[in-house]
């Protein structure tokens, strides 16, 4: 995957306050935006460095290239603001971030192709007199999709107003950025708006080998070049596709996370997660997310098929024998907050028994994928589930405390990165 310039993108957007005071619209005033919008936005020359050479859409302009390769991100770009602000109601890239008001004026985001980018493939930047976003993208990458429409998410994003000058929001952004890239490319909420602008479903982003192998980490982790940010965003996939029918969550479960932001709060987006979510618990969907990631049943069928293809290059190594069936986490596996293992189990067939022992809260479950589909048995202590012959059977410990810490993934401290220490006693089973 081409790299991005994450402190380009960050420093001029952490910095920045959000004027004035503002609410997210209702759906009447979602309609009557609708209403005022017109079918073609204008051109701003001054957002950005501008230029003579162009190619225009009705909502963005693409500087420096008026060929195919500009035709193409047009094609993708039209086909993501199709999804992402026609059918998922996120507020328009087009209005000001200055701006209280949703009725305008309405103004075309401008793209540009550029020779060369420092140590980036593409980097969105906000221009503060117009309340703009803007992108400028490696010439080479202008076409492809997660790079085009991962830069544009960005300025969706910042277009949403609320996470923008919160530290804690910060590696949110990539995760964001790379769920729109990704959700654009493969996703069935995509589908009409790709197929209106005559545009393909493509390959998934997903990164199983780092998501799963590294599970352990903090869930949203911004270390450097160890930290998972860019790879974390298949827990909003999950959010979005609600397999499990937690009340409030599906579709608009990441508008609402910036929708009901707790404005200048300085929150991080689980704290906000657990507002939409009501009376389900933040640990639970946690809990449920990483035992789905067993076997990426997510609602996500192409990165269900890469599962198959890499599961054989993923580092399950996170527990060691202790004797008579009993195992114990490995130290530095320890899963951190919001973390988990995820443990392969061989057995013939039979009911597979754990006992579990752990010094703070968890949840575990026995994942279990069948012909017929993948069940989940949670463990309270202890648990079995039965097993016919040929089944693949994995238990999954997420660390997950019944009360949210407050943390920046930029900036862990030693309260999220405490690991969870953990054993287990198997039957009818031992680990791969």
């Amino acid at each position: 995957m081409p790299s991005f310039n994450l402190p380009a993108l960050l420093l001029p957007l952490l910095l920045q306050a959000i004027p004035g005071s503002w609410s997210a619209p209702t759906g009447a005033q979602l309609l009557s935006r609708q209403a005022f919008e017109p079918e073609a936005y204008d051109a701003n020359n001054d957002v950005g460095p501008g230029g003579s050479t162009y190619l225009d859409s009705p909502h963005f302009r693409v500087y420096n290239d008026s060929g195919d390769e500009a035709q193409n991100a047009i094609g993708k770009l039209e086909a993501a603001f199709e999804c992402f602000v026609r059918g998922l109601n996120f507020r328009s890239s087009g209005l000001s971030f200055n701006s209280d008001d949703d009725a305008g004026p309405w103004t075309k985001t401008n793209i540009y192709s550029v020779p060369q980018l420092a140590n980036a493939a593409g980097v969105m930047h906000s221009d503060a007199a117009t309340g703009m976003g803007y992108v400028e993208v490696q010439q080479d990458y202008l076409a492809a999709a997660d790079v085009t429409v991962h830069e544009w998410g960005h300025a969706l994003h910042y277009h949403q107003r609320t996470w923008v000058g919160q530290t804690r929001t910060g590696a949110w952004w990539e995760m964001f950025a790379n769920w729109v890239a990704d959700t654009y490319q493969t996703s069935d909420n995509c589908a009409a708006a790709r197929e209106k602008h005559g545009q393909p479903t493509e390959d998934t982003m997903i990164d199983l080998p780092k998501v799963i192998g590294d599970s352990f980490q903090v869930i949203v982790d911004g270390s450097v070049d160890s930290g998972n940010y860019y790879q974390s965003w298949p827990f909003l996939t999950f959010l979005t596709n609600n397999l499990d029918d937690f009340p409030n969550l599906g579709e608009d479960t990441l508008r609402q996370m910036m929708v009901q932001y707790d404005e200048a709060s300085n929150e991080d987006p689980l704290h906000t997660l657990q507002r939409v979510a009501g009376n389900t618990s933040v640990a639970e969907i946690v809990g449920r997310y990483w035992a789905r990631m067993a076997f990426v049943d997510i609602g996500h069928p192409s990165a269900g098929k890469v599962f198959e293809t890499v599961k054989g290059q993923i580092n399950y190594d996170n527990v060691q024998a202790s004797g008579d069936g009993t195992y114990a986490v490995i130290a530095n596996k320890q899963p951190q907050y919001m973390g988990a293992n995820i443990i392969p189990l061989s057995t013939s067939g039979g009911t597979v028994s754990v006992e579990i022992t752990a010094d703070a809260a968890y949840t575990a479950t026995l994942a279990v994928s069948s012909s017929t589909g993948v069940t989940y048995t949670g463990v309270e202590g202890s648990g079995s589930v039965k097993v016919a012959s040929g089944d693949e059977v994995s238990l999954v410990v997420a660390n997950t405390p019944e009360e949210l810490i407050l943390y920046d993934a930029f900036s862990l401290t030693s309260d999220v990165q405490k690991g969870l220490d953990y054993s287990f006693t198997l039957s009818g089973a031992t680990v791969v």
